[in-house]
């Protein structure tokens, strides 16, 4: 099954081996579970940099756009704002130069939309690839690091937007002609790829969060337990609360997915004490963002970090809905 490496095997072969991080002072938060983002102390004290990098490789359109949101929204969930990029662009052998001008087209659009810049990387053609594989570094700058571990007892629990954007966008693009939605439905989940960046809600949302998250693969469902496992607490969430647009529940009934287990990039999931909860909230109407208490941060419950979901309990990773469809459509082809 592709997707990510499982937290067992990380715990296992990766965040012991970091070189020389056990000594060095300037290593704020270093690889761990649930956290996307490093924070390394400026050598001269001011302020913190934050660190994330993020591949890019089952996209087939738009993919310097989704590789610069994937990896700023990491930084940007930190509690940072993103200024820097570089990109490692690798290119199929047959690409000629319509593909490269495109990539980086929308790799320069999309940086200069959340104000980085793109300050190196490497580029090349691999004859092994069938598509482009883009993998991105974005570093930024705070004052104040927010990690995904920060969530504390009696916090509400925060969603900006809804449930399962980019997931919606990638069911109507790979998989709408043959599930028969219509096409007025597919045509406005297309449009919400315009939405994953998370950066204008994580600017907003900072000056109160606790804790921020990012979720992607697995969704919302995936991005809540890793708050929970990171913070080592247990989120309870009324799945009620969670917004699913129209077009959303139209394409996963179709496909017999579960809108909170697809790739959730888009939203921003965050925890915020009790009584900053109504200032954030109006904080983010005013920007024109939506958003909503879902729920509640407790104490554990049992043996380990858990994510109630309505009554569903959900102690172990969430694998994304969306890998199933994939992994047919290539047995039938």
């Amino acid at each position: 099954m592709p997707g990510k490496v499982s937290p067992d095997d990380l715990l296992a072969h990766v965040f012991d081996r970091t070189g020389a991080t056990e000594f060095d002072e300037t290593v704020l938060q270093g690889p761990a579970d649930g956290e996307d983002a490093a924070a390394i102390d400026w050598p001269d004290g001011d302020g913190t940099l934050v660190v994330s990098s993020d591949p890019i490789s089952l996209a087939a359109s738009q993919v310097g756009d989704l590789g610069v949101s994937v990896a700023t929204n990491d930084v940007a969930v930190s509690g940072a704002d993103p200024r820097w990029l570089t990109a490692v662009v690798l290119l199929p052998g047959g690409a000629d130069e319509s593909d490269i001008e495109s990539i980086t087209g929308d790799l320069d659009a999309a940086a200069r939309r959340v104000g980085a810049s793109i300050v190196g990387g490497h580029s090349e053609y691999v004859d092994q690839l069938e598509r482009p594989l883009l993998s991105l570094t974005a570093m930024g700058t705070t004052d104040r690091f927010v990690p995904t571990a920060g969530a504390e007892v009696g916090d509400a629990i925060v969603l900006t937007k809804a449930a399962g954007l980019e997931g919606t966008a990638i069911l109507a693009a790979d998989f709408g002609a043959e599930l028969g939605v219509d096409p007025d439905v597919c045509e406005r989940a297309a449009t919400f790829l315009e939405e994953i960046s998370v950066v204008p809600d994580a600017r907003v949302v900072r000056e109160y969060a606790t804790a921020m998250h990012d979720p992607t693969e697995g969704g919302v469902a995936a991005g809540l337990l890793e708050v929970a496992r990171a913070s080592n607490v247990r989120l309870e969430v009324d799945r009620d609360a969670v917004a699913i647009r129209e077009e959303t529940e139209r394409l996963c009934e179709a496909a017999g997915v579960d809108p909170m287990r697809i790739f959730g990039s888009g939203a921003l999931i965050a925890t915020v004490p009790a009584d900053e909860l109504d200032d954030c909230l109006a904080s983010l109407e005013e920007t024109g963002l939506e958003a909503a208490e879902i729920g509640t941060v407790r104490e554990l419950d049992g043996e380990g970090p858990e994510l109630l979901l309505g009554t569903d309990s959900i102690t172990e990773p969430v694998e994304d809905d969306l890998y199933p469809l994939w992994e047919a459509a290539d047995e039938e082809d």
